[in-house]
């Protein structure tokens, strides 16, 4: 039995402290959780075998199961089921991964897929005293991004943060300054020409109380140039700006997937077939180049090569680290992120997978590709990949 992509939608993504932030992450998730069962009114709610869905942090509002608190608020019938991922930055294309192994082995015919992240409303947190009535101050932590109450038996060089690992893989790999922020500014240009060319009209649902309808950190005037004059984030000679890497984001996607009997219940016919899979783990400070292997890992359980892709989307944490991953892959570089990435578009963590997956489909249905590849890094060493075939391309398509 197979599993296979039926539809998706996302929010647009909003900028750290920007239009979004005022909005729960439990409410983000519910919004395209009722926007999925809306688009597909012949479908019963009472016919989905699980929700399963992809959140990073789990600290803050999006606490106790956000899966399960989004099927409520969405007004899912209490009966169906929910559960969270979270595999940090690969959370909801994990989601979507466990939501197709529970459709092949005859567990459901339909699971909802998704995730969601709110960085903006990340929460400080601090640990409980080990003794009653200290004295001193306590510090709080914030959670919205990296390492945060690190076990001291970790080594040291496991966990530096982010940035300083790409800084690490850009020594490695020897990718220059300019390459990143040319990787960037096409980036931006991409993402806009996608949505000037309507392709993510049907991809994207605006949030209830906030006036956002595009993703909110898209540049279109972004160049080269600009990005150079940007000083490095990490180190004094460092060559990683926040031009070149994703930015702190906020927003929501699903992705609902189906059997072959799905397309009855849900009252469409799928859009591709989750064809293989893959992970893969590393060193942790090494996590940007994890899905390198993932990707070649997918594509073998697939049964086809590199020479079959036709389309990329590779989540764009930091533009060395894709750099790195695209020169490793036999490919041409221009099937990459056709429609521009998380670099303009946006990262919010538990999120990404989901949108990546969502715009491989339909990307293959543009260009009339058969088979595509959806990779993300994820921090602590590991990478996630999807290979999906596109059940409607015609024999012009990319394997012909």
């Amino acid at each position: 039995m197979s599993a296979y992509v039926y539809d998706a939608v996302r929010t647009p993504f909003g900028r750290y402290g920007g239009a979004l932030s005022g909005v729960r992450p439990d409410d983000l998730a519910a919004t395209v959780v009722r926007t999925t069962l809306e688009r597909s009114p012949a479908l019963d709610p009472e016919a989905i075998g699980d929700v399963v869905w992809g959140n990073a942090n789990g600290a803050g509002e999006e606490n106790r199961n956000v899966g399960r608190m989004a099927a409520l608020l969405a007004g899912l019938p209490v009966g169906v089921p929910g559960t969270t991922i979270n595999r940090l930055c690969g959370s909801s294309l994990d989601a979507a991964i466990t939501g197709s192994r529970a459709i092949e082995v005859g567990d459901a015919d339909v699971v909802l897929t998704g995730g969601v992240e709110s960085m903006s409303r990340a929460p400080w947190v601090m640990p409980k005293p080990s003794r009653a009535f200290p004295a001193g101050n306590v510090e709080a932590v914030s959670t919205t991004l990296g390492w945060r109450l690190v076990n001291p038996a970790m080594p040291k060089e496991w966990t530096i943060s982010l940035g300083e690992s790409n800084e690490q893989l850009q020594e490695r790999f020897g990718i220059s300054r300019e390459r990143q922020d040319a990787f960037a500014a096409a980036s931006h240009q991409r993402a806009y020409a996608a949505w000037e060319a309507g392709h993510y009209d049907d991809l994207v649902v605006g949030v209830e109380g906030a006036e956002l309808t595009r993703d909110e950190g898209i540049r279109p005037d972004s160049s080269a140039e600009t990005l150079a004059r940007l000083k490095p984030s990490f180190r004094p000679d460092g060559t990683i700006t926040a031009g070149n890497a994703s930015p702190l984001n906020d927003g929501a996607s699903a992705v609902l997937l189906g059997s072959e009997r799905g397309a009855e219940l849900i009252g469409r016919d799928p859009l591709a077939r989750i064809a293989g899979r893959g992970v893969m783990a590393l060193e942790p400070q090494a996590f940007g180049y994890a899905p390198v292997e993932a990707a070649n890992r997918a594509l073998a359980r697939a049964g086809i090569g590199w020479d079959q892709v036709g389309a990329v989307e590779l989540n764009e944490a930091f533009a060395v680290q894709s750099l790195a991953c695209v020169d490793a892959w036999p490919i041409d570089a221009d099937i990459v992120n056709q429609w521009g990435g998380a670099i303009a578009i946006g990262h919010p963590l538990g999120a990404s997978g989901g949108r990546i997956l969502g715009t491989l489909a339909a990307v293959l249905r543009t260009t009339n590709q058969r088979w595509g590849v959806a990779a993300i890094c994820i921090g602590v060493g590991q990478g996630l990949a999807v290979v999906l075939e596109n059940t409607g391309s015609s024999e012009g398509g990319a394997s012909a």
